[in-house]
């Protein structure tokens, strides 16, 4: 006889409860792709007459259609958002906005950095969903399939050639990881 994996069996003292860790899941991705809509907003306004704008207005829809998937599901579940929202709508735009400022190349080495980010963190959630929340699951596990190829076309697109990229790259995955876990709990 087969057991199905359920959401939060596993618990260890201290983890959430199945209701707490769901709600985190939906709440955090909320956020995240409201943030990712905002980035790309913010890199269109300095490059949306550029080459890269295209490519930029297509990883822009993609995450419209994410975020309002994740809208629709926080309603439906009566999820809350962040509160920190109003900041994810500046800090979004400016960080798009400032990479861009630094050349298309910076653009897109913002894009790589912040979808590997989101990628790590969708396998994790999917691995934490149970067949109980398979839905969620497949959700989760399409749009990182969708945000892995937004990484890879940035960096089919220059993002290695930005100005520092390294550390730039690691500034943004560490304000992106700390976004997530801000994002989860508040």
């Amino acid at each position: 006889m087969s057991h199905a994996k359920l959401t939060a069996e596993n618990r260890l003292p201290g983890d959430p409860d199945k209701e707490t860790l769901i709600e985190q899941i939906i709440r955090v991705d909320q956020a995240g792709e409201y943030g990712a809509k905002r980035i790309y907003q913010g890199q269109l306004a300095v490059l949306g007459k550029s080459d890269t704008a295209p490519i930029l207005k297509e990883m822009l829809a993609q995450e419209e259609k994410h975020l309002a998937t994740f809208n629709a599901i926080m309603a439906e579940r009566r999820v809350r958002p962040t509160v920190l929202e109003p900041v994810w709508h500046v800090a979004g735009f400016a960080l798009g906005a400032a990479t861009a400022l630094m050349g298309k190349e910076a653009a897109m080495a913002c894009t790589a950095a912040v979808e590997d980010v989101i990628s790590e963190h969708y396998a994790e959630q999917t691995a934490q969903l149970g067949d109980d929340e398979a839905a969620l699951r497949d959700t989760i596990s399409t749009f990182r399939g969708d945000e892995l190829h937004h990484r890879d076309v940035s960096l089919q697109h220059g993002a290695r050639a930005a100005p520092a990229y390294l550390p730039l790259t690691a500034a943004i995955k560490a304000g992106t990881r700390l976004a997530i876990w801000l994002s989860k709990r508040i």
